[in-house]
């Protein structure tokens, strides 16, 4: 991070210390159910990697990703709404799934993009995004997800593409909740706020300069 940039994040922070502290005034409860109209021969994956707002913004720009969708995932509660997310105790993650067609991009290649794109050696931290909700975590749907997240965690690690160890949990999916319908394309339709000019522009540029071989036309 350059100096300008830090010295920004500074002044704002304590607007945005966390994606929660944007749009609170309109957190409702509107979990939906997934319109899987055309989703004959997608697979899925679930990833969370902080402010589910860059996850999705990183993700809906690669080649054979057909719907992201944001929401929460982990946690006891059933229907929890953004507030209680928020509030670190419901122990419900911010999530992406990600639907895609795995003859044009594979489950490998996603965890490639999800290593990169995030820090995963903070624990329950992605900048100054902080709490459980916004942990480094991989939820398998199936036992060769399971594996394949195993094996390409130890190998990113072996890599020493991040100088610390990887901290990213890989877990059993449980029930996916959608999250309040404001939260869906998040970026693209506000990419004026703050939070995202300043701290999901630069991870999508970042990530748009690495993978230029894999986005959408």
């Amino acid at each position: 991070m350059n100096k300008v940039l830090a010295i920004c994040v500074g002044i704002f922070g304590v607007f945005f210390s966390s994606c929660a502290h944007e749009n609170a005034k309109q957190a409702s409860k509107s979990i939906e159910n997934i319109d899987m109209e055309n989703m004959e021969g997608l697979d899925s994956m679930t990833v969370g990697a902080g402010c589910f707002w860059c996850v999705e913004a990183v993700f809906q720009e690669l080649k054979g990703v057909h719907k992201v969708v944001s929401g929460y995932m982990g946690g006891a509660s059933e229907n929890p709404s953004y507030k209680e997310v928020c509030s670190g105790t419901s122990g419900h993650v911010e999530v992406a799934r990600i639907w895609y067609d795995p003859s044009i991009i594979n489950f490998e290649t996603l965890l490639e993009v999800f290593w990169h794109s995030h820090d995963p050696t903070t624990l329950n931290r992605q900048g100054a995004d902080k709490g459980e909700q916004y942990r480094s975590v991989i939820f398998y749907h199936n036992e060769g997800q399971k594996t394949d997240a195993e094996s390409s965690l130890a190998k990113t690690d072996a890599s020493r593409l991040w100088s610390n160890p990887i901290v990213t949990a890989i877990e059993s999916a449980s029930e996916f909740y959608e999250a309040e319908n404001y939260h869906q394309n998040y970026f693209s339709q506000n990419g004026e706020q703050p939070y995202c000019s300043i701290v999901i522009a630069p991870k999508v540029a970042k990530f748009r300069k690495e993978f230029k071989h894999l986005l959408k036309k």
